[in-house]
């Protein structure tokens, strides 16, 4: 399935700069609005209890001023000091003064709020008077009259004061919010800028291009996903690598073999005489086997390439490989004429390492390939402890040849002489023994005289 383009992801991803500010935002406001809320409900108590006092503090004032009289309680106060104590220039105020059987002494007919309970002396309540509403307050004298006062105020001024107070508070919130909002908007775009750095390069990027990408260490997640990026890119590099160096192997030394084999067949065709077939074809076997082996060695040296990062370890006994080992290269051995043993492997038997079989038999397989190909009459395959030998009587390798016939093309005068393999056996066995964490060894032996190839393994007991 095709990637989408850039365009397109941006229309279906949301932005990570507004999520963030989302999420940090959301609770904020939340946080914000139940203080808001809180605030609320308490300024419009304490507003209401100031208000109600200030009532209270009236009804008492007149209360104050209600006497005895010769047809019962009288409010002794003239219209120009009620007037005086009750002015309130924004609310509507009334009043009424109600003797104990609730007849009215003064004031207005109709006032009439919710009595206090026994033993209380007075009790605020809202009421609705002539369709408005209002806060009423009745405060009871205990006196032998038992008389009441009512006043009965509107409550715009409370309102008023209640809006004022929210004003004032929520406006400085707000705009701190704004601010907030604004700041962290800069911020979290500041920090995720390498991130957009980060995509812009990639997209810039040919597709040939595996170098490793700037990362600006600004925060460890950014770090973390840069150096991430970068490992991807050089893993990436090796398979590319891996995969260029064999295509140009496998095209560069099948050339050859190739070529020799069709000419083979064009000079076998071109001769009616089948005694020239049988000779050609005879060449052409030789040279396909040289094809295929130098095919395997191919095969043998990308999966070297690529074991880094599939190889599975697991406990192997040594002395069983080596005598399988020992026994698939036996025919070979007869055919060539050459005694082919192993020796160390029943006092080796309980020997386990954690390592890869199959890069094991590698490793065995071209050594003994090599020796079979330039080693004399006699190869023996040691076991002691955990090193393996391949050891052979043949004219063995100078020593400041060893170094460079584990280069890969690198071949010795034997194998030039011979025109056998393609410097590729013994950069095999370099490779594997390194992906597996042993140490190869090129020396001669000192009761042959040949050569002595050892790889020493680590040890676990098993």
């Amino acid at each position: 399935m095709p990637e989408a383009d850039p365009a397109r992801r941006g229309r279906t991803a949301r932005s990570l700069t507004r999520r963030v500010l989302r999420n940090v935002l959301w609770p904020l406001a939340l946080s914000w609005s139940i203080g808001t809320g809180v605030a609320g409900g308490v300024a419009h108590y304490l507003t209401g209890q100031a208000f109600d006092h200030a009532m209270l503090d009236d009804a008492l004032a007149m209360s104050a001023n209600i006497q005895p009289g010769e047809r019962g309680p009288e409010l002794r106060l003239s219209p120009r000091e009620l007037n005086t104590l009750l002015f309130d220039q924004v609310e509507e105020v009334h009043f009424a003064v109600l003797a104990s059987d609730g007849s009215r002494i003064a004031g207005e007919a109709g006032l009439v709020p919710l009595a206090p309970e026994p033993g209380t002396r007075f009790l605020f309540s809202d009421i609705r008077f002539e369709g408005k509403p209002f806060r009423a307050v009745m405060l009871r004298q205990e006196d032998p009259a038992g008389h009441s006062v009512v006043i009965a105020q509107t409550t715009r001024g409370r309102a008023a004061l209640i809006e004022r107070l929210l004003l004032y508070t929520l406006a400085p919130q707000l705009l701190l919010l704004g601010m907030l909002a604004v700041w962290l908007w800069r911020r979290i775009r500041s920090d995720l800028r390498p991130l957009v750095d980060l995509q812009e390069a990639l997209d810039r990027r040919d597709a040939d291009d595996l170098a490793p990408v700037p990362v600006v260490r600004t925060s460890r997640e950014v770090e973390g996903l840069g150096d991430a990026v970068n490992s991807l890119f050089d893993r990436l590099g090796h398979s590319v690598q891996a995969q260029r160096q064999f295509t140009g192997n496998v095209a560069h030394e099948l050339r050859t073999p190739l070529a020799g084999i069709r000419a083979l067949a064009e000079y076998g065709l071109a001769h009616p005489d089948p005694a020239v077939w049988r000779e050609q074809l005879e060449r052409v076997a030789s040279s396909e086997a040289r094809a295929s082996h130098m095919v395997d060695q191919l095969l043998a040296i990308a999966l070297a390439d690529e074991a880094h990062a599939t190889q599975q370890r697991a406990p192997v006994r040594l002395a069983g490989l080596v005598e399988q080992t020992v026994l698939r290269h036996l025919a070979r051995a007869d055919a060539r004429g050459v005694d082919l043993g192993a020796r160390g492997i029943e006092e080796g038997a309980s020997v386990v390492v954690q390592s890869n079989a199959a890069l094991i038999e590698g490793v065995l397989d071209n050594l003994i390939d090599n020796a079979l190909r330039y080693g004399g009459r006699t190869i023996t395959v040691e076991l002691a402890g955990t090193v393996l030998s391949v050891i052979d009587d043949g004219p063995g390798i100078p020593q400041e040849a060893r170094r460079d016939l584990m280069q890969r093309w690198a071949q010795g005068a034997a194998g030039q002489k011979l025109g056998e393999g393609a410097g590729l056996g013994l950069s095999i066995v370099s490779r594997y023994a390194g992906l597996l964490g042993a140490v190869l060894t090129l020396e001669s032996d000192a009761v042959t005289g040949g050569l002595r190839a050892s790889v020493a393994f680590q040890v676990q007991s098993g």
